[in-house]
């Protein structure tokens, strides 16, 4: 085992490489404002570029899938033992920020990079994985790369249209070299089995760890989710001055459902369950709606996320009982439209527990979080592989151009990372 002062002063060292990485990453996606890593575009492509290069540039073996996901490993001495994963994806939201996914990537090389340092000679593969399309705005799916590579894609998946283009995922791998027959057939490039674990750093996406005053978090969960990302009502355009028993008044319906769900919300919170919902799109026709018109129609998108299958499941069964009574009492139609959702990512409770103790023997202040978003680690511990997560320091939150990392949060990350794989590459 690694003196954790010797392993910290081998990460330490790694500081140049990730600077270097993050400002290459930055000055090659501008967003104006932000960042602009489009998924399956030319931003996630340079994303991908720039890790491939940095991986070959230190000897690592570097491979892709049909997905596109790219691959950096070291091989171990024995290649029947299970490979330990580390990663990210590199994609971006639009005019997001700069370490959104991208600090698990650089976070996997400074391992490798530490621990060739050290002398240390792996038993087991050690791969560092960029992940393509984590950002489920871009097609309205979750965790494509990671569920490509492990043969778990939705059905009708690569028939998603992205958002801007309108053109379909499978395009777009297609375009962009992959191979999209092969994932429509469900081939994987990873077998679960042959997966020790996959380890994910990532900054996090509130600012509980400013709140809290500590530089990282050990992650304690992964929500499930259940979205509608393209619903719509109907109602009946009409006079503003109708009165409000004649009315069919789509937006405030809408708003009814909003109000319900908001109040099941503070339910669970209250009882300290913790889910979160969001009303990412809002709004009216634009083509229709005016200050003297009734809406007739009203569009919206809705994300529902908890910790618990139980809990996601009776929050959608309550939203859809709301819907019927106000269908009934507004005169209106809900067509609620494809549904989309990903399962609960539990963390291995070993992992975790490891991982607190590293950060423990490097005296580096860490608490336990449970993450407010969903992430690739929850698609891997789906197929059954174990997953933990370490979350770095974030001021601003994420999805925005004002994203903050500080370098020495993001080094605390790495050498926890580090010594965790260090005490189990051999």
């Amino acid at each position: 085992m690694i003196a954790p002062e010797r392993l910290a002063a081998a990460v330490a060292a790694q500081r140049g490489l990730a600077e270097r990485l993050f400002a290459t990453l930055a000055e090659g996606s501008q967003g104006d404002p932000g960042i602009m890593r489009d998924t399956y575009g030319a931003g996630e492509d340079f994303g991908h570029r720039v890790f491939a290069e940095a991986a070959a540039a230190a000897d690592l073996t570097v491979t892709t899938d049909a997905s596109l996901n790219t691959y950096a490993t070291w091989r171990g001495s024995d290649p029947a033992a299970p490979a330990i994963l580390m990663g990210s994806h590199l994609d971006s939201v639009p005019h997001g920020g700069n370490f959104d996914g991208a600090a698990g990537v650089i976070a996997g090389l400074v391992t490798l990079a530490a621990l060739r340092a050290l002398g240390v000679a792996p038993r087991c593969d050690l791969t560092v994985m960029g992940v393509r399309a984590e950002e489920s705005v871009w097609f309205q799916v979750s965790y494509i790369g990671s569920r490509g590579a492990l043969g778990t894609l939705p059905e009708g998946a690569l028939e998603a249209r992205r958002i801007d283009t309108g053109r379909t995922l499978a395009d777009h791998i297609r375009d962009c070299g992959g191979d999209p027959e092969a994932l429509r057939r469900g081939e994987r490039s990873l077998d679960p089995a042959r997966i020790r674990a996959f380890l994910e750093v990532h900054i996090e996406q509130a600012p509980s760890l400013v709140e809290a005053g500590f530089p990282i978090a050990v992650c304690t969960g992964i929500p499930g989710n259940f979205r509608y990302p393209g619903a719509r009502i109907f109602g009946r355009y009409d006079h503003v001055g109708t009165p409000r028993r004649f009315r069919r008044d789509a937006a405030m319906a809408g708003m009814a459902l909003a109000a319900e769900l908001d109040a099941i919300w503070a339910e669970h919170e209250a009882r300290g369950e913790g889910m979160a919902v969001t009303f990412g799109r809002f709004h009216t026709d634009s083509d229709k709606h005016g200050m003297t018109t009734v809406p007739g129609e009203f569009r919206f998108s809705l994300d529902v996320r908890a910790y618990d299958e139980a809990v996601l499941a009776g929050v959608e069964a309550r939203m859809h009982a709301a819907i019927a009574r106000i269908e009934a009492e507004r005169g209106v139609v809900f067509e609620l439209g494809a549904r989309a959702s990903a399962a609960v990512g539990p963390v291995d409770p070993g992992i975790r527990t490891a991982l607190t103790q590293a950060a423990e023997r490097l005296g580096i202040p860490a608490m336990p979080l449970g993450s407010p978003a969903s992430h690739d680690s929850a698609a891997f511990a789906a197929a059954g592989v174990p997953v933990a997560m370490l979350f770095v320091r974030n001021e601003h939150g994420s999805h925005n151009p004002r994203e903050a990392m500080a370098i020495d949060d993001f080094m605390a990350a790495a050498t926890v990372l580090a010594q965790w794989v260090a005490d189990r590459a051999g």
